[in-house]
């Protein structure tokens, strides 16, 4: 009775410190946002500290395990949100001239980009081509989520480089799944014959067109029936928040239910709503409200991996993730991001970014957990966890330091050109 008395006390002591320190950590970033602006550091990087401190090496509040399906489902919730605030942000036409820049770093770069890393992780990590590809698969995709600060300010903003980080970020992170499912289909299953005619026909072809009617659908009908609900009682800002998380939701799920692609279709309804809404305010009240949660998910998606490291893992696995982080950040993504733009009227510092801000975050982390839930092979997984784990850590660091001078740079001497 003592013994329980003593860790229901225990517990409570460390829900409050947990408490105190989010207040703290969320204080600390709403006043002092203008002065952690000047500093070479980004607020995830404040996220990740305080998530180590709420984790078994700080107070211990946070103790969750690494295969717990609450990791999958957060962020695949904070993946949602921000695709659709991806949609939001982009108002140009659907033209190739326009998108230039998408089609490169989605056709070329990001197909590109998992054969690279599959290479490193077989010939330099010893991981078999099955899981060396899924790794390529889970670390290809840029994050929409941790990218902000890269991404367009507004729709309107003629930026090429934060519009086609933005666009990526938005498509990638759906786009990338075909491969995902083609890694795991390949580790539980030799034999191509099996199974490669389905993935071709379901996973890359169908779930693909299934996510964009679906998000066209759905995102159309809601503007038809909002404006004649606006015409009747007078446009309502607030309401259109709540509209724009009920688009979220209904799109993802009516998207999972005909095997489609959630996330592709989530980014289409919010580009379509931007498109062809009638009300700019209630456009712009959602793009701001998506925003807003945005930013609060991200602090909870950071502090959760802050919370999971484990020095003995880290120490284990540490050089091969070093390895492959190093292999994908400084090396597979700038030199392909340069060869898939070769024939572009980029300038040569848009090309060079364009390689440089290939960020790593919450998309990655969902999909090694969501590979996690359908079976990878217990003899790989803890290597596989790692090296993305750690790949997030370095990508958030590194990032994190450059990511704001940089483009402030390229808005100063290269878009004023």
């Amino acid at each position: 009775m003592i013994k329980c008395r003593k860790e229901i006390i225990d517990l409570v002591s460390a829900y409050i410190l947990g408490m105190l320190l989010i207040g703290l950590l969320l204080l600390t970033v709403g006043w002092g946002s203008e002065w952690i602006a000047r500093l070479p550091l980004s607020y995830a990087i404040l996220y990740l500290v305080a998530g180590i401190i709420l984790g078994p090496y700080g107070i211990g509040l946070i103790r969750l395990q690494p295969d717990t399906q609450f990791i999958e489902r957060f962020t695949e919730f904070v993946v949602i949100v921000s695709l659709y605030s991806c949609g939001l942000k982009i108002s140009r036409p659907l033209r190739v001239s326009t998108w230039n820049s998408t089609i490169r770093l989605i056709g070329l770069l990001m197909p590109l980009s998992i054969l690279a890393i599959a290479a490193v992780g077989h010939w330099l990590v010893q991981l078999s081509w099955p899981a060396a590809v899924l790794l390529g698969a889970v670390l290809a995709p840029t994050d929409p989520v941790l990218a902000s600060e890269v991404q367009l300010d507004h729709p309107d903003d003629p930026n090429e480089l934060r519009f086609g980080l933005t666009s990526e970020g938005g498509l990638n992170d759906a786009l990338a799944f075909p491969f995902v499912y083609f890694g795991l289909h390949w580790l539980n299953d030799p034999n191509w014959d099996n199974w490669f005619p389905q993935w071709v026909g379901i996973d890359l072809v169908w779930a693909i067109g299934a996510a964009i009617v679906v998000g066209f659908i759905v995102a159309r009908g809601g503007i038809f029936i909002n404006h004649h609900i606006q015409k009747a009682r007078g446009v309502d800002e607030v309401m259109a928040d709540l509209v724009a998380v009920g688009v979220i939701l209904l799109t993802y799920a009516l998207t999972e239910v005909v095997n489609g692609y959630g996330f592709l279709a989530v980014f289409v309804a919010g580009y379509v709503v931007r498109k062809y809404g009638y009300y700019p305010e209630q456009q712009q009240s959602q793009l701001e409200f998506t925003t807003q949660i945005e930013k609060l998910l991200e602090v909870g998606a950071i502090l959760l991996l802050g919370s999971l490291l484990r020095v003995e893992e880290i120490l284990e696995f540490g050089p091969q993730a070093l390895l492959v982080a190093g292999a994908l950040l400084f090396v597979v993504r700038p030199i392909i991001a340069w060869l898939s733009t070769i024939g572009s009227n980029f300038r040569s510092a848009t090309r060079l970014l364009f390689g440089w801000f290939g960020i790593r975050g919450i998309g990655s982390i969902y999909y090694l957990s969501y590979a996690i839930s359908d079976g990878i092979p217990p003899e790989v997984l803890p290597q596989l966890r790692w090296i993305v784990y750690l790949t997030v850590l370095v990508s958030i660091i590194i990032h994190g330091v450059t990511a704001t001078p940089l483009v402030e740079w390229h808005e100063r001497h290269i878009e004023s050109i």
